[in-house]
């Protein structure tokens, strides 16, 4: 089916405007997969902060110009679904890779992040990057663990000394 000049135009300005605020892309083949899979698919990715859209390969071409995942082009080949992350960077690759697991015909081609492109196999490093609250946790704990080592040992001083003061004292009464 033709697409219209000004429609084409409307898909390359919008993925180009997806494109240029994602922190990562993920792109797959997506043959196989039905319908009704697709429509969960784009459930999961609303629900998780993530740009999916199945683009045209000549339209992803020029709608990734001058962006970070113009690396992204020697991988548009055949049927493709992009998937821009926009919350965290490690969003639509989690997406994509849980939806895989469960379909065989779906196939993850490519990954870019800040302009690097990554083959397929290292999905899983993409999707074990941590959300930004898990980071903050993750620092948060880190620096509070040595002010709690530093308050234990401050209190463990006056503890000590009790229990010696007591342990003297049991010894006097066990002489007497």
């Amino acid at each position: 089916m033709a697409i219209r000049i000004e429609d084409k135009r409307q898909i390359v300005a919008e993925v180009n405007e997806a494109a240029k605020g994602a922190l990562s892309a993920v792109l797959a083949d997506y043959r196989g997969v039905t319908v009704s899979e697709l429509t969960e698919l784009r459930k999961t990715a609303r629900e998780n902060n993530v740009y999916l859209r199945v683009v045209r390969n000549t339209l992803l071409k020029r709608a990734v110009e001058g962006t970070d995942y113009e690396c992204l082009n020697e991988a548009l080949v055949g049927p493709t679904i992009l998937a821009f992350s926009q919350g965290d960077p490690g969003s639509a690759a989690r997406v994509l890779k849980d939806f895989s697991k469960g379909n065989d015909d779906f196939d993850v081609k490519a990954l870019a992040v800040g302009g690097n492109l990554l083959a397929a196999d290292q999905i899983d490093i993409l999707a074990k990057l941590p959300t930004y609250d898990q980071a903050i946790a993750t620092l948060m704990s880190v620096m509070l663990a040595p002010v709690t080592k530093l308050v234990r040992t401050v209190n463990e001083v006056p503890t000590k000394a009790t229990r010696v003061v007591a342990a003297v004292r049991d010894q006097k009464q066990e002489a007497a």
